[in-house]
């Protein structure tokens, strides 16, 4: 029998430089209708106007305390919060972002009713200017967020899934499983949430839309940032960190899932970049992919025909032929790149060297 006190959620709140933003994320999170919240701010050494912000907002309302930190990154100020939450529930926010005032309520209704370790709902994007944003919903994630309560390995598809925002865990699974953030990387999310999945007896499943998610300005320092050597790297780490767990924790079947699904889900990002790239970060990106796919070189992901056929490249080594594939398909502007005999055709390249299944089109793609 469920105890009948409204159980406390902690929300943790990583903060750098995000004044313009921060009073919406606040207000959205206060405005909850679940109103026992432990609000935990972290102030990761702003250099705006954010600490005081948040300040305010502890001093208005006792829901809201504001740790005040040293910059250590995202991940280190996760950690920080988790350490001070009181919860009885935990769950993270970031702070240029917004969450619907049903969220928590069906996120904490979801665990108890399915005697879950954690719940994972469905999210919005969005885009615009501040105030007149356009709320954007991704098929991606619509079509993995069907209902359900269980085991990943039934689910596998949901390790692509790996935001920190829009899932609420017990707090007592958090401990037991010595979940953590890792810190000074980019790209945590991914291997903390990867393990979560993996510990958890049974995850709840919402299609519910928890959390609005905010993609700030045009993308372009995003994409300058992919086409950096650290970048890159970081990428393969987490990448290798989230692989690591699945063989260890996880059937055989869940993790060939995982490195052919899921994996190489953003690959096709960093392969768009290949015909401007710099000679050590493309040593690098080949030195990952034949580090995470071997021999078949994602011929067997879920990654679209021209991806496909690039991974292949990568994996060989032919920096001329994948910027040749990836410069065409730019010039095609969103067309398809030509199909012949069931097959990729792209002018100039010499396909008689290359495996004729990494120029294989699938039925639904001929």
């Amino acid at each position: 029998m469920f105890s009948r006190r409204r159980p406390l959620v902690s929300v943790v709140v990583p903060v750098y430089d995000v004044a313009a933003y921060l009073p919406a994320c606040l207000d959205s999170i206060l405005a909850q209708r679940h109103r026992a919240l432990d609000v935990v701010v972290v102030d990761d050494g702003s250099t705006d106007e954010s600490g005081a912000i948040a300040d305010r907002y502890a001093e208005r309302d006792d829901r809201v305390r504001v740790l005040h930190v040293a910059n250590g990154g995202l991940g280190a100020a996760r950690n920080v919060g988790v350490a001070e939450a009181r919860g009885d529930y935990l769950t993270f926010a970031d702070s240029d972002d917004t969450i619907p005032p049903d969220a928590y309520a069906r996120l904490v209704a979801a665990v108890r009713k399915g005697d879950a370790d954690f719940a994972v709902g469905n999210i919005l994007r969005l885009e615009g200017d501040l105030g007149a944003e356009r709320e954007i919903r991704l098929p991606w994630m619509d079509g993995m967020h069907a209902p359900y309560v269980g085991s990943i390995e039934e689910r596998p598809e949901l390790l692509g899934d790996v935001f920190a925002w829009n899932k609420l865990f017990r707090r007592e699974f958090w401990d037991a499983a010595r979940l953590t953030w890792p810190e000074r990387i980019r790209y945590e999310d991914q291997p903390a949430t990867t393990e979560a999945y993996l510990r958890a007896e049974r995850v709840a499943v919402l299609d519910d839309i928890v959390y609005h998610w905010r993609i700030r300005g045009d993308g372009s320092a995003i994409t300058e940032q992919r086409a950096t050597v650290a970048d890159l790297r970081d990428r393969w780490r987490t990448k290798q960190m989230a692989l690591d767990s699945t063989r260890a924790l996880g059937s055989p079947a869940l993790q060939e899932v995982f490195r052919t699904q899921v994996l190489p889900g953003d690959m096709w990002r960093y392969f768009l970049l290949v015909p401007g790239a710099t000679d050590e970060w493309w040593a690098l990106l080949v030195a990952m992919v034949q580090g995470l796919w071997g021999d078949d070189a994602l011929v067997r992901s879920g990654l679209g025909p021209a991806h496909r056929l690039t991974g292949w490249l990568v994996t060989h080594d032919r920096r001329a032929d994948a910027a040749l594939v990836m410069s065409h398909l730019a010039s095609l502007g969103g067309r398809p790149i030509a199909r012949a005999d069931g097959r990729l055709d792209v002018p100039g390249l010499d396909t008689t060297s290359i495996d004729p299944a990494a120029l294989a089109l699938r039925p639904h793609e001929a």
